[in-house]
């Protein structure tokens, strides 16, 4: 593992922590435009994307974004559907095998992309409900972003 890459039980105790109350359509808005903000802070090209269930709620791309950012959304979201878990926390518990996803999960890698930046959307009494994802930075960015703006997000008059 990285040096300063998250453990396991940290990402695990991330999921837990940023389990929502309530989301609906005012709520991916709000997400959907804190991560641009923060996004459009630090100048970084990517793409974002929320979802509930098969529904896309919220998309936004970026100056120096691309068509392949969308691709790698779909596929980091895939794994968030799948697992129940952060495309990062996925394939960490892979490398901590000493493995690799795209080896051992016997997955399309085509479909199916364990690479940080994908973070499930949980709400408290109904479980995982959709995802919110980020593309273009490295994949430990990416999953940084998305966790800092869920924590200011439930941190917000909407929590």
């Amino acid at each position: 593992m990285n040096p300063g890459a998250p453990t396991i039980s940290e990402l695990i105790a991330q999921e837990r922590r940023l389990t929502l109350a309530h989301f609906g359509y005012d709520d991916a808005y709000a997400l959907g435009g804190l991560l641009v903000t923060l996004a459009r802070e630090r100048h970084a090209p990517v793409a974002i994307d929320i979802r509930r269930g098969g529904q896309q709620m919220f998309h936004a791309a970026l100056p120096g974004s691309s068509a392949d950012n969308d691709a790698w959304i779909d596929r980091k979201r895939r794994v968030v559907e799948r697992y129940g878990e952060s495309s990062y926390l996925v394939g960490t518990r892979f490398r901590a095998k000493g493995t690799t996803f795209e080896d051992s999960s016997r997955l399309d890698p085509d479909v199916y992309a364990a690479h940080g930046g994908s973070f499930p959307i949980a709400v408290e009494g109904a479980g995982v409900i959709g995802a919110v994802t980020v593309s273009g930075l490295p994949q430990a960015e990416d999953h940084a972003l998305v966790v800092e703006a869920l924590e200011r997000f439930t941190a917000g008059p909407q929590a």
